[in-house]
């Protein structure tokens, strides 16, 4: 029998996900664009997520590290009520679709997870937030990102808790295929008496 080789290090971000209804609402606005501009880089709709900290490529022995400060602090976050709304390119390049509603709390959340990740001694580039769901990346045209983006900027979508918190890896630089993200872990925000139940369990 062959055994898995596990990588020495796995690129890795925490983030919030919405609903597959919430989705698959936007999906169904994007539809037209996915006959209409093919080239574009479609991100797959289960892999849609809103980026609370980028911690990049860690060694894979520092990733348990992360599991009970934000096993804790989602815990002790209620779940803010989220809901997507237009749309924008970054560059002309990256498109991507809005995040509007309970904003202070989400900020509040990735500054607390920003915090947690550093009191495991791990450094990263803190980057500045700017909640938004990636949709596709430009290939060679960079105006068709603009297009699409014009063409949903009067949508918006129902609103929703964000339920759980993610802990996120990705294959990005292991394959020249699509990229594609897993769950490493994830955790139920305001679960603080499950959390209790759990430690007392142990």
């Amino acid at each position: 029998m062959n055994e898995q080789i596990q990588p020495a290090t796995v690129r890795v971000f925490i983030a919030l996900a919405p609903p597959d209804d919430a989705k698959e609402e936007l999906a169904r606005q994007l539809r037209p664009a996915y006959d209409t501009h093919p080239h574009m880089r479609w991100n797959r709709i289960e892999d849609w997520h809103i980026t609370l900290a980028f911690l990049g490529e860690l060694p894979a022995d520092t990733v348990p590290l992360l599991r009970p400060p934000l096993a804790k602090l989602a815990a002790d976050h209620q779940p803010p009520g989220l809901a997507l709304r237009g749309s924008g390119s970054f560059d002309d390049r990256v498109l991507w679709s809005g995040i509007e509603g309970d904003l202070e709390e989400l900020h509040m959340l990735a500054a607390d997870v920003r915090t947690a990740v550093k009191s495991c001694g791990i450094a990263f580039e803190e980057r500045p937030l700017r909640p938004h769901l990636t949709l596709a990346r430009a290939r060679g045209d960079r105006s068709s990102a603009a297009e699409i983006a014009e063409g949903l900027s009067g949508f918006t979508g129902r609103r929703w808790p964000a339920e759980r918190l993610h802990l996120v890896g990705s294959n990005v630089g292991r394959s020249r295929g699509p990229i594609h993200y897993r769950d490493i872990e994830s955790w139920p925000l305001g679960d603080g008496n499950a959390l209790d139940l759990e430690s007392r369990r142990r």
